[in-house]
């Protein structure tokens, strides 16, 4: 048996630019943090004792006998891609939903290539596996993804990430003292908004009208710039990044008409007029999880006024995936 811990992600600046479509044009860069949020993965061979040869199972069960009916998009684009042969079950835990906002889909593509590799014996770098999970994503299932959050999911951290018109890209990571890294995330508020979306069909039209907001791209990689500034500085202003948090998200909104709706702009009007200094909604857009910037004296009355909302305490995650069971007697064929 393995099982691998994969930790999801907040993006804080500069999404959107890292979507091939347009950083191999223009460039990107992108900041963000992995969080102590995870997707658990558990692989290990299938006893031939059934009447099927594959379980897996997540917020469904399927017990199939050919990779090919598996309905799981991700599993049957891994199994298939890395040519498993034995019977394999598979269980997916997760400590938030899906479908909201955190890079889930990625940390679950991650996580599954880790343990695969794990039970063949083989030690992938971080590199190898944000990679390969691109890979499947992008070209596999032809998915509406960028590329920030295979990294996260793979290095963890609290990062710069740049990416190169020649398809590289590089992760640095943010360097500061303990007290402000603690200042940093307890100026950052997570709730989710309690409706999902899928991320993909929501990225599809935005990177249609990838030619119709080149100005508003150019500026969000410009904030990374600055709020790599504002973080790693001298001094740390928790309004200057409010504010900086705020002038993205009013860009993010000019990609696309499904970024925003009704629901979330009343979420995020009641947050600011209870004392937010800034916020956006993470991911693509149209739901999930949704971050505010705010001073420690004024998240009590945040959360109050928000009451009706699930707030997730966090921290950041130093390691990215990795096998937290490693078990492989019995493993034959994975």
């Amino acid at each position: 048996m393995i099982i691998s811990r994969t930790p999801f992600r907040i993006s804080l600046f500069g999404g959107g630019t890292d979507y091939p479509e347009w950083f191999l044009e223009h460039g990107g860069a992108v900041l963000g943090m992995a969080i102590d949020k995870y997707c658990y993965l558990t692989v290990r061979s299938l006893p031939p004792f059934f009447a099927h040869k594959h379980r897996i199972v997540y917020s469904n069960v399927e017990l199939v006998q050919e990779i090919s009916e598996i309905q799981h998009p991700a599993v049957r684009a891994i199994l298939g891609e890395l040519n498993v042969t034995g019977g394999v079950e598979i269980h997916h835990d997760a400590d938030l939903p899906a479908r909201s906002g955190l890079g889930s889909s990625s940390s679950f593509s991650v996580g599954l290539l880790h343990d695969i590799h794990a039970s063949r014996g083989k030690l992938v770098t971080k590199r190898a596996l944000c990679e390969e999970a691109m890979k499947i994503e992008q070209k596999v299932l032809n998915e509406c993804v960028g590329c920030q959050d295979q990294i996260w999911a793979a290095y963890g951290g609290l990062n710069r990430i740049d990416f190169r018109q020649d398809g590289s890209f590089s992760v640095n990571p943010l360097v500061m003292g303990m007290a402000r890294r603690q200042e940093l995330v307890g100026s950052i508020m997570l709730f989710f908004t309690g409706f999902s979306r899928f991320a993909s069909e929501v990225a599809k039209e935005q990177i249609a009208q990838i030619d119709d907001s080149m100005s508003e791209r150019h500026k969000m990689q410009e904030l990374v710039d600055e709020a790599s500034s504002i973080i790693s500085g001298e001094t740390f202003s928790i309004p200057e990044l409010g504010q900086l948090l705020h002038d993205s998200w009013t860009l993010k909104k000019q990609f696309s008409d499904n970024v925003s709706n009704d629901k979330i702009d009343e979420i995020y009007d009641a947050a600011c007029d209870a004392g937010a200094l800034g916020g956006k909604l993470l991911g693509a857009g149209g739901g999930g999880f949704i971050v505010f910037v705010a001073e420690p004296e004024k998240q009590a009355a945040i959360r109050e006024r928000l009451k009706n909302l699930v707030y997730v305490d966090f921290d950041i995650d130093n390691d990215g995936s990795k096998i937290v069971v490693y078990e492989p007697g019995g493993l034959n064929n994975v």
